[in-house]
């Protein structure tokens, strides 16, 4: 059994719609995909209801925008429910600062010499209910100025870049919590991509389990070198907590995150569909 479970839908930051991504998780010889938008719950009737149609099970997910010391960090929730009502509120609250931040981002690109116009960004947004940075970053590759989000990132739009512009992000902590509440599973997502073990050192993680029982720890990771993943593995061992792997496909918004390029192993699944059934 193949299972992939972090992806992304044109109702976030992909390119695919949520069919065209059940399909190609098809192709992909995937049994299973998870659907993780960022902070909307949108396309998933509608990548159910093409698993159905394409023998691909497809976990309800989303990708939380969290935050903790003021930098980004992102949380996989499965099985939450859309209508509960905290969760839903504190969505609403993020999606609402990530829109609210476009004009100051564009101000300031315009500034470093590199203009998009607000025009330019909506167009890239798809069915996404908010305008993330991927948006801008999709500008900036369609008017020349940039090869791909990456650069875009890495020159400009990166938490601390010269056009970062920070904004409403749920603390960590707390976003677990929300998750729970919900009745959802809660694991952290690539969190030493890029170099960021700094912001979430193993202390930190085995607080998270501690305190606020976190479910797991997304391993396998194309942000994650060799030595990393190693290490998360010993660290998901000494916690007790579930280690994941998934290719935070993107469709053509990310390279070298193809569909099954890391996978979650049966047994880790088996566990995590429990722990939605104990929480139910």
């Amino acid at each position: 059994m193949r299972i992939d479970l972090h992806t992304h839908s044109n109702v976030s930051d992909g390119t695919d719609t949520p069919a065209e991504l059940v399909v190609a998780a098809a192709k992909a010889g995937l049994d299973v995909v998870a659907l993780t938008d960022h902070d909307t719950f949108d396309g998933l009737d509608r990548a159910v209801a093409a698993g159905r149609d394409h023998g691909v099970e497809v976990v309800r997910g989303l990708e939380l925008s969290c935050s903790h010391e003021h930098q980004s960090v992102h949380l996989l929730a499965y099985g939450a429910d859309p209508e509960a009502a905290a969760l839903a509120q504190e969505m609403v609250r993020v999606r609402e600062g990530r829109t609210g931040r476009l004009r100051p981002v564009l101000d300031l690109l315009e500034g470093l010499g590199v203009p998009v116009t607000e025009e330019q960004v909506m167009a890239q947004v798809g069915s996404s209910p908010s305008v993330g940075r991927p948006h801008i970053a999709d500008a900036l590759v369609e008017a020349g100025w940039v090869a791909d989000r990456r650069e875009a990132f890495d020159r400009f739009l990166a938490d601390g870049g010269p056009a970062h512009v920070a904004r409403y992000a749920i603390e960590v902590a707390h976003g677990i919590d929300l998750v729970h509440a919900a009745g959802g599973v809660a694991v952290i997502a690539h969190p030493w991509g890029r170099g960021r073990e700094g912001l979430l050192p193993p202390d930190y993680l085995a607080e998270l389990v501690a305190e606020h029982h976190l479910d797991g720890i997304e391993v396998d990771h194309q942000d994650h070198d060799a030595d990393a993943r190693a290490r998360l593995w010993r660290l998901v061992d000494e916690l007790g907590v579930l280690g994941t792997g998934s290719s935070d496909y993107h469709g053509t918004g990310k390279t070298d995150h193809d569909l099954g390029v890391n996978t979650t192993r049966p047994e880790v699944y088996d566990e995590l569909r429990l722990r939605l059934r104990v929480a139910v």
